[in-house]
């Protein structure tokens, strides 16, 4: 194997060139990627719609092309899942990366294009663990790579489109001298049952010299348990003695670090920060020094980036900026143009530069109120909709509610914890609680599968207060009035505990 790991060392040093150049080189490659892509665009339905053979700079790109969420879209995309070709990109789209979030449906369906697999998702992973392996003289190809995947199905109303987590489709399509180099088997990672799947995991994984790490922090953790319980070892490095990397993304590593930390006690072990939402692979850290959740954006991968000031949202006169023109320390919502055929896409998230030449980006948050500590990614919308429900067959009524994380310390799971103030309470609060996490997962998707089984995250649990508490606590806060909102969700705990004082006090 050090043979092998050499002959790779030549080849990544050779593909690391090209990641220098756009570091380097930042706006003169984004100006490639958007000639390029407004090209493809213009043989498409939506180019044709947006006349995009009239476009010929980016101004004349904002003035005629709208910014877009997935609801704008998603007509299109189920055309496209329909097997209708030339609809946002050239040609029929078999692959469709799921995730949860929207604002009517219980999932999304993100287009991926062959050249958005290739350009954008499998380049920023061979991105960014040819930075890992130059920086560090990494030893990694003489050992397994331990993947978490998710599974994909066929579309239940066009067979021939196929539907799954990003991560799956990406491990569909790995080259297939990478598969050598991970484990467990291709058939083991892509299981549908989450359960068998693990326990296969832990069987297979416990007995390889596993060296790299790839997964969401919540599942990473639970397979981390179970192999220690089954092999009786006290950590990961009594099992894995030569682990060098875990390349985590998704949600915010900061809660979960010192769980890892003691599980990977060695100062040797990095961490790496990646975004690579369904949408795109947009950043990673590329550097060993970078700050706390600092990444540097992928530039040369199939996305041309236009950044919204989240002071500016919901004006309708508001304008995007290019990526010279960003400041430090300012909040954007990210904006998207990619080669899956998104126009102008706004999926969600919104980031701040910590540096310009080079362009490095931190996650601030989402563009709406959220909790996504476990990779559950629940929206106010889905929470609405779930005390709806509930409150509709308890005959019951909810007049302020609030929500935050219950964060994993020991061995206890990680859950939510509501606060809510009723205006007619239900006669068992108990049903209340087993009714309202069940509805919730009917919404949502990915909460529903942190919560199979309780596997990732316990089910929720609820602090009735007094009434006239949110209205106490925001009077307090001199925050009376119909521009202030008692804040749904957070991924803090911060909003949670300052109310739950407020009310023992009253």
């Amino acid at each position: 194997m050090k043979l092998v790991n050499s002959v790779f060392k030549w080849y990544i040093k050779q593909h690391i060139s090209k990641v220098r150049r756009y570091l380097e080189y930042p706006v003169e490659v984004q100006d490639i990627w958007f000639k390029s892509l407004l090209q493809k665009g213009k043989s498409t339905v939506w180019g044709e719609i947006h006349s995009y053979k009239d476009i010929k700079t980016k101004q004349d790109f904002k003035e005629q092309v709208p910014i877009s969420t997935y609801e704008d879209l998603k007509p299109f995309i189920e055309r496209m899942m329909m097997g209708e070709p030339d609809v946002l990109w050239p040609g029929v789209v078999k692959w469709f990366s799921k995730s949860s979030g929207t604002t009517s449906a219980k999932s999304k369906y993100i287009p991926v294009t062959d050249e958005n697999l290739k350009e954008c998702h499998l380049r920023g992973a061979h991105d960014v663990m040819s930075s890992w392996y130059v920086n560090n003289d990494a030893k990694i190809f003489e050992g397994k790579n331990l993947v978490m995947g998710g599974s994909f199905h066929a579309y239940e109303h066009h067979k021939d489109t196929l539907i799954g987590d990003v991560s799956a489709i990406m491990i569909e399509h790995m080259p297939a001298y990478a598969r050598f180099f991970n484990t467990p088997d291709i058939e083991t990672t892509l299981m549908s049952n989450y359960e068998e799947k693990l326990e296969r995991m832990v069987k297979v994984a416990s007995k390889e010299d596993v060296t790299t790490m790839i997964g969401v922090p919540t599942w990473t953790l639970l397979l981390f348990q179970k192999i220690l319980d089954y092999t009786g070892k006290k950590n990961l490095l009594e099992v894995w003695p030569n682990f060098e990397v875990y390349m985590h993304g998704g949600v915010s590593f900061t809660p979960y670090k010192q769980q890892f930390q003691e599980l990977l006690p060695s100062s040797k072990v990095g961490y790496l920060n990646v975004y690579n939402a369904s949408e795109g692979f947009f950043a990673a850290q590329l550097e060993n020094e970078a700050k706390e959740n600092e990444m540097s954006l992928l530039l040369d991968n199939g996305v041309y980036y236009e950044f919204l000031p989240v002071s500016e949202m919901g004006n309708p006169d508001a304008r995007t900026v290019e990526l010279e023109d960003v400041e430090i320390g300012q909040n954007y919502a990210i904006v998207v143009t990619t080669n899956a055929g998104l126009w102008r896409y706004m999926p969600g998230d919104t980031v701040k530069f910590t540096s310009v030449f080079p362009f490095k980006i931190q996650i601030t948050g989402r563009t709406q109120h959220h909790i996504n500590v476990f990779g559950e990614e629940v929206m106010v919308d889905n929470t609405d909709k779930a005390v709806s429900m509930t409150c509709s067959a308890l005959k019951s009524v909810v007049k302020d509610y609030t929500v935050a994380p219950v964060f994993m310390e020991n061995s206890q799971k990680g859950g939510h914890e509501w606060l809510i103030e009723f205006g007619k309470a239900p006669d068992n609060l108990e049903a209340f609680a087993e009714l309202l996490d069940s509805n919730l997962q009917r919404v949502n998707s990915d909460y529903e599968a942190k919560r199979f089984k309780s596997l990732a995250i316990d089910r929720l649990k609820i602090n009735p207060v007094p009434e006239n508490t949110f209205y106490n606590w925001l009077k307090s806060k001199g925050k009376i009035g119909g521009q202030h909102k008692v804040p749904r969700l957070s991924n803090e705990r911060v909003y949670l505990e300052e109310i739950l004082a407020f009310a023992e006090e009253v």
